[in-house]
């Protein structure tokens, strides 16, 4: 906001721009007027449970996938892996097309196929153009329903399985938050990793991937998801003409009850001196997907936020953690956390450190943790909450990120937000909220914590457990 001082006699008068004022309340307004006016996400259950969406912005591309709410959380110590597997076998040929046939299909289009898997969620996807979604979805429904699972190729996936754990072995970060999910949720199936130990991998059997997809790859479990240049009624008659009721198609309708995943506080810790550097996660249990205290935690987890030493801005930084970083040296780098699942999650500060500072950081971050409980200030949180904002807005660009924005609402939410109803419950919270969540899912709660590297120098686990309250007298 422009201002200027003007001088009479012995006094100061401020003098403010209004130009300047009205201009930023009709820009907000004008960006509140776009949020409104964004393509609405059009919503259909066809009467085999199946849902599908699409937000239509009329591009010449589109992207359209199948969400299936299934991944390795509904997994046992038994077949721990195979719905990472079974995203491998998806590409090898289906009984209709042999593998090199799929991919030049795909290739012919100009479009681009891919797959991931989750702890809770497994999704297959097309980029494509416009004129082109008929033939991806067709190609999706043919890899999801009619999938080989020829045994030769099953033996060649192994090896490329077990070189993927490998190059997953070397990701430190990867491998502190695979250990921090095992301590965590210990004895329970988000505990297990996503890939599967290696002995799984080496005896996982074509029944043992056909089981697993007749058991969930249900329809009621499966969104068709497409953002782009798509109509929602011609995506719906493509979605019944190749996904058949579950009369025709003998399918059961029993869904799996979701295993529960209870939180214990924990550690692991894998020390190794020959290493440079630490790496260091702590984290409480948050909360799900649905549950309301979700959106305080993430302006909470905005706040802590993240930094990075070669962005050499930290003494500048408006948080409080990056600037003692910067000052003093802490860390490397760190970033603060919130993944949630359906009905728990984790949050907290992942950082990479030098050896001797590891207790140093975690007095900083703790310290950061109580003032979030304790004495957080409205200028704090309304900066929170604009970061958020910011970054959810930049994360929806492109349809790829809108796709899987839809999917991943519509299996966790039951529906998508809109923007603007998101906006507005972010603009809800303030700092009285943020330190009642925060002193509920932090304060005196015990931590779970996964070290890797010489990490001597980390307190022991009593001593980070003490310091998750404040005494006052």
């Amino acid at each position: 906001m422009a201002a200027r001082f003007i001088r009479l006699g012995n006094s100061l008068k401020l003098y403010t721009n209004k130009t300047s004022l009205v201009k930023h309340a009709s820009s907000a307004s004008a960006v509140k007027q776009k949020l409104v006016n964004l393509p609405p996400t059009q919503l259909t259950q066809l009467d085999n449970g199946m849902r599908v969406a699409s937000e239509d912005s009329g591009l010449p591309t589109a992207t359209v996938g199948i969400w299936i709410d299934s991944g390795s959380r509904y997994e046992t110590d038994k077949n721990n892996g195979v719905a990472h597997f079974l995203e491998h076998m998806a590409f090898k040929g289906t009984s209709k097309r042999s593998q090199t046939d799929l991919e030049l299909e795909v290739e012919n289009m100009g479009a681009h196929l891919n797959a991931y898997t989750s702890r809770e969620q497994t999704v297959f996807y097309a980029k494509c153009l416009s004129a082109d979604v008929p033939k991806a979805v067709e190609i999706l429904a043919d890899i999801i329903q009619n999938s080989k699972l020829g045994e030769q190729e099953i033996e060649r996936e192994r090896g490329v399985i077990l070189r993927e754990m490998q190059e997953v072995e070397t990701n430190l970060q990867e491998v502190v938050f695979d250990h921090l999910h095992a301590t965590a949720f210990q004895g329970t199936a988000l505990g297990r990793t996503i890939l599967g130990p290696t002995q799984n991998i080496k005896s996982i059997t074509r029944s043992d991937l056909a089981e697993f997809v007749s058991t969930h790859y249900k329809s009621p479990r499966l969104v068709l998801a497409g953002a782009g240049g798509i109509s929602h009624g011609e995506l719906v008659k493509l979605a019944e003409k190749h996904f058949p009721s579950a009369k025709s198609s003998g399918e059961s309708t029993e869904i799996p009850i979701l295993p529960n995943c209870r939180f214990t506080g924990s550690e692991i810790r894998v020390r190794d001196d020959s290493m440079p550097l630490a790496h260091i996660a702590v984290a409480v249990e948050s909360c799900g997907w649905a549950n309301p205290d979700s959106i305080p935690l993430m302006v909470a987890n905005t706040i802590i936020g993240a930094w990075d030493r070669s962005q050499g801005a930290g003494n500048a930084h408006a948080s409080a953690l990056a600037k003692a970083s910067a000052e003093s040296n802490l860390c490397h780098s760190y970033q603060s956390f919130n993944t949630s699942y359906k009905d728990t999650g984790l949050w907290g500060i992942y950082w990479v450190c030098d050896p001797m500072l590891c207790e140093d950081m975690l007095f900083n971050v703790q310290s950061q943790w109580m003032h979030l409980c304790n004495t957080v200030t409205e200028g704090e949180v309304a900066r929170g909450k604009n970061l958020l904002k910011t970054n959810l807005l930049l994360q929806l660009d492109g349809t790829t990120p809108i796709c899987e924005d839809i999917g991943r609402q519509l299996l966790t939410y039951g529906r998508r937000i809109p923007v603007h109803e998101l906006e507005a419950r972010i603009d809800a919270v303030n700092a009285q909220q943020v330190r009642d969540i925060c002193m509920k899912y932090i304060y005196d709660r015990c931590p779970a914590v996964a070290a890797v590297g010489p990490v001597e120098n980390l307190p022991d686990y009593m001593r980070i457990r003490n310091s998750m309250y404040w005494l006052r007298i």
